[in-house]
């Protein structure tokens, strides 16, 4: 006798919950509009039927966070890390990884990719991006390569800006507080014809931190402005046209001097300290959407995006360092010219022991009558320019009233130039073909498939697929389970690096020449596999119609080929021999109890093994937040914010954040006065040890005028 599928065993089985679900109906309620997911799947689903979990942060929760970035608002999402690895240099992870980076999320904004081609980074404090812009953020929380490709690997976050044809009129805002934040930001929104538009202009500007673990001076300040320019028009019934047009200009500051740049930094000067990176963003985008019919809808998108990014000093070393048996030994063995260095720097002889090489470094520097002990300086930089075109096709259809199927297919291209990173331009090209199939078997069940073939002319090709199964008790409650598989492409720099500085304008010349490799260079290895991700998740998701949202998440994750070394230029060792798993569980409640009363409490338990050390510190265990919004009526407002997570980094984290406003109404104008405190309750560095605050407690104001 043949032998029956499990998934029979288990529709089967969750088939004889049915007959109590009329009375569950009448307890649940129907009578409340639906909430609608957008992104998920590309398809818009109420959350009770997406396949996966979703965080939704809507714009009065983006207000009352009072947060100046969006890394603060993911801290409303459970099981999201965030990290400083300077003030300037913050870093998003879902269930952890690597803090320096954030490798393996995508992120998008209004369908844009802002994930960097080149670096693979977000760079979260230069997004082309005002907060008061944002209307929504959907984080879907687990892979979604079916949906948005390689780099979706553990998650995406997609931020919906707001819509000219909803905020016409004009807004000024003014921030300013302790630790140097001057933030403004003002928007005219208009109609003209059958289109609508909104031009914003903005700027942000803080100090970081204020000192080290060792009492030093924190240079990593960041300023930055930016414009945002968004028009949509309705061409006819059936057809709509949106087009962005965004530029970002602002600086970070740097100060810190890497291992690289002095082989004896005591004995040598440390040249130009200053390596502030100037930043800049350019992109355009547009998207066309036209129904034929209540159930087809065709829609393109398009959009080129460069960032440039300038970081240029002056450094000092030893003429040694550019001898040809420091290079041949840094690659040799990188380890033991750390050693030979800190024996250089306490001007002990090396030992005939360390080697033939190490020794002969040794003798040259003390028996060349001081030449390769005289200091050199010059120019260097890590500049670099990427760029990235995108053109994508999507067609909505609808079968029947049960069946819809969304398919499309993209192509990309990207570019990184720069002479530091590549010795030049390196391009990869990307191809994709996409879909998602949604059955709605029955009343309760509905079954859903994906899939995205992509090929990359770096990394080959690669086949992702997701299956899901949603038990809907009622269309606002259901029960999910979800198995699916992603991959995350090696990057330009893991993968396809020329890493060497050329440093030039050379004070004094070195034998008649003004310019010199230095010794530390790194080669990609050029055959890295994709990571693979391999999800199992069970959740249940239920909107009450008394105003209480809950989603719950148990998760097991793994991933296999994990490239988890450290981007070193001194020890530049990247392959595919590591892993990592997480599992644990997640739930999310949002509770409107009251018209002016709402509550939001996250948690995240994580538990994870990797076979790379430094990712072992970077995931918190336990994690969550809790907040309370309340309109206590005459236009006064507050609300109350706690997070929490037990070691990150192998430090905790613990902050209340208290926002109270004051609305003032005049005729057609309105005022808004605010006053924001964030008082951390513990008293570790933020991240990593040097990140340190005079105080911790931080407060500002702010005022903000529409009309």
């Amino acid at each position: 006798m043949a032998k029956t599928p499990p998934l029979v065993h288990l529709i089967s089985a969750l088939s004889l919950l049915v007959p109590p679900l009329v009375m569950a109906e009448d307890l649940f309620g129907l009578d409340q509009p639906l909430p609608e997911i957008l992104s998920a799947t590309r398809l818009k689903q109420s959350p009770a039927a997406v396949p996966g979990s979703v965080s939704v942060i809507d714009r009065a929760l983006i207000e009352a966070s009072g947060a100046r970035d969006i890394p603060e608002l993911m801290r409303l999402v459970p099981g999201m890390m965030v990290g400083y690895v300077k003030g300037n240099e913050i870093t998003v992870n879902y269930h952890g990884g690597q803090v320096g980076t954030a490798r393996r999320m995508q992120v998008l904004i209004d369908g844009r990719s802002v994930y960097r081609p080149g670096l693979a980074t977000v760079d979260w404090v230069d997004l082309p991006l005002a907060i008061e812009d944002i209307e929504r953020i959907e984080v879907f929380r687990g892979p979604n390569t079916v949906s948005y490709g390689a780099n979706a690997l553990t998650g995406v976050i997609s931020i919906t800006t707001r819509s000219p044809a909803n905020n016409h009129g004009t807004r000024l805002k003014y921030t300013h507080g302790q630790r140097g934040i001057d933030d403004w930001y003002g928007s005219q929104a208009f109609s003209s014809g059958n289109g609508d538009f909104r031009l914003s202009l903005s700027g942000q500007q803080d100090s970081g931190f204020d000192r080290t673990d060792i009492e030093d001076s924190y240079r990593d300040s960041r300023r930055s402005t930016r414009m945002h320019f968004s028009a949509t028009h309705a061409l006819d019934d059936s057809q709509t046209l949106d087009w962005q047009l965004v530029a970002k200009e602002g600086s970070n500051q740097k100060n810190f001097y890497s291992n690289e740049e002095a082989l004896v930094r005591d004995v040598v000067p440390v040249g130009d300290t200053n390596k502030d990176i100037k930043a800049r963003d350019y992109s355009a985008s547009m998207r066309w959407s036209l129904d034929t019919s209540s159930a087809h809808n065709l829609q393109v998108q398009a959009y080129a995006q460069r960032w440039e990014r300038v970081q240029e000093w002056r450094t000092c070393d030893l003429a040694l360092s550019f001898t040809p048996e420091v290079s041949a030994l840094q690659q040799l063995d990188p380890k033991l010219l750390d050693s030979v260095a800190r024996l250089l720097r306490q001007r002990k002889a090396i030992p005939l022991s360390a080697g033939p090489l190490a020794f002969a470094i040794g003798e040259n520097f003390y028996k060349n009558g001081g030449a390769l002990q005289a200091a050199v300086c010059g120019d260097i930089n890590n500049n670099i320019n990427e760029t990235r075109y995108d053109l994508e096709l999507q067609d909505t259809l609808s079968l029947s009233d049960d069946l819809r199927l969304l398919s499309g297919m993209s192509y990309r291209k990207d570019t990184a130039d720069s002479q530091t990173y590549f010795q030049g331009g390196l391009q990869n090209e990307v191809w994709r073909v996409f879909g998602h199939l949604e059955w709605h078997l029955s009343e309760h069940f509905v079954l859903q498939g994906g899939s995205m073939f992509e090929t990359d002319t770096l990394s080959g090709d690669s086949l992702t697929s997701r299956i899901a199964l949603n038990y809907l008790i009622t269309p606002r409650h259901g029960i999910r389970f979800v198995y699916s598989e992603a991959v995350r492409s090696p990057d330009m720099q893991e993968n396809n690096v020329n890493w060497s500085y050329l440093i030039e304008n050379l004070n004094p010349n070195l034998n008649g020449r003004d310019s010199a490799y230095y010794y530390a260079t790194a080669q990609g290895p050029g055959n890295l596999q994709q990571e693979i991700m391999r999800s199992r998740e069970i959740g249940y998701n239920g909107q009450f119609d008394f105003g209480l949202q809950i989603d719950i998440k148990l998760f097991n994750e793994e991933i296999h080929r994990l490239i988890a070394e450290p981007l070193d230029i001194t020890e530049f060792v990247q392959n595919n021999d590591n892993y990592m798993w997480f599992r644990g569980a997640e739930t999310e409640i949002d509770w409107a109890f009251t018209a002016s009363d709402r509550l939001r409490l996250t948690y995240a338990y994580v538990d994870f093994e990797t076979s790379e050390k430094s990712y072992r510190r970077l995931t918190a265990r336990y994690s969550g937040s809790a907040g309370y919004l309340r309109d206590w009526g005459d236009g006064w407002s507050s609300s109350l914010f706690y997070y929490g997570a037990d070691l990150l980094n192998q430090r905790r984290f613990e902050r209340a954040d208290l926002r109270i406003a004051k609305r003032f109404n005049f005729g057609k104008s309105d005022l808004e006065l605010a006053l924001m405190m964030q008082q951390r309750l513990d008293d570790e560095a933020l991240t990593w040890r040097e990140n340190l605050y005079d105080q911790r407690r931080m407060v500002s104001v702010s005022a903000q005028l529409e009309f």
